[in-house]
């Protein structure tokens, strides 16, 4: 049995080729809203996140994808109910050798994951935590944004408002 269980998939990102034309397409034809953009200094290709519900994203962008590959799966991401199964996820991902190329908190979001892949090399994450956007549409503002690089960091230098439940032993 598992030590973790995946509630449901919560986002998807992809490489695009043209960025703006994608973000009208899923804005203007699909409904979505658009809770947070990366500049080209942060991501290059510049990178937009898109919401259908209150979770910070569902749907992210990556701009600069190549012309000649169209459009590819950026990574695609699992949440998980507690952050105690984030933490169980990393142990038993490592019991099993799989690959893991990120722990910690990114930025916009500020989800806690774990990040790795597949046998094919695809990207996958599993997460707790995701801001939620109310009705009102408001967002954390950029620099409430703290970045980690593991999971133990993203537990000691919390962002506000985000409450991290007690981990067990």
């Amino acid at each position: 049995m598992l030590p973790f269980q995946l509630r449901k998939l919560g986002h998807v990102v992809l490489n695009v080729t043209d960025l703006e034309a994608s973000v009208r397409f899923y804005t203007g034809v699909l409904g979505l809203e658009v809770s947070d953009r990366y500049p080209d200094t942060m991501v290059p290709g510049g990178m937009v996140f898109m919401r259908c519900n209150a979770d910070h994203h569902g749907v992210a962008l990556v701009g600069g994808a190549s012309k000649t590959e169209r459009s590819s799966l950026n990574h695609f991401a699992f949440e998980v109910a507690t952050l105690d199964e984030v933490f169980r996820a990393r142990a038993w991902l490592s019991k099993h050798d799989v690959p893991i190329v990120f722990e910690g908190r990114r930025r916009a979001g500020c989800q806690i994951a774990v990040e790795f892949q597949d046998p094919d090399g695809n990207n996958l994450e599993v997460y707790w935590g995701i801001d939620q956007v109310g009705t009102n549409g408001h967002v954390r503002p950029a620099s409430e944004w703290r970045q980690a690089r593991t999971l133990e960091d993203a537990v000691a230098n919390v962002v506000p408002g985000q409450r991290l439940p007690r981990l067990s032993s």
